[in-house]
């Protein structure tokens, strides 16, 4: 197994990661919508097995003062093979300059994050214009 990772969004293959997205169950991604974000995003890591998107994720940052990570996603093939680590930890070496990394976690995926080092924010706030995502991320 050949897995590769690096930050060039230029040759990507949409439909990879149209896939990836789909396989955890982020069906509203389409290839429009991921070339979007991801060209609009300054930091990206994609991982790839054998030629093929497997993994990625994605930070918008001022480069000096703030960064947020967001899409870290693995294909569900391929969970729980240390990928996620891989991706955060080449963000956060992309970053490493950055004085504050935000990253709004997955349910359930907190955990995860607390072992690369970061925390729960005291101040931290949002909204949503979705109501589903409102009543679960939101106090």
């Amino acid at each position: 197994m050949d897995i590769q990772i690096h930050g060039d969004f230029s040759h990507a293959n949409l439909n990879e990661m149209k896939e990836v997205y789909h396989s955890v169950g982020w069906t509203k991604h389409t290839n429009e919508i991921i070339k979007q974000i991801f060209e609009a995003s300054n930091v990206i890591a994609l991982v790839t097995l054998d030629g093929r998107i497997i993994g990625f994720g994605r930070a918008i940052s001022d480069g000096v003062f703030n960064a947020a990570i967001y899409d870290v996603v693995v294909h569900r093939d391929f969970q729980k093979q240390g990928i996620a680590r891989k991706i955060m930890t080449f963000l956060l070496y992309e970053l490493s300059d950055v004085s504050c990394v935000h990253l709004i976690s997955t349910t359930g995926n907190e955990n995860f994050y607390r072992k690369l080092g970061l925390k729960k924010i005291k101040t931290g706030m949002a909204r949503y214009l979705n109501q589903k995502l409102t009543d679960e991320y939101l106090d």
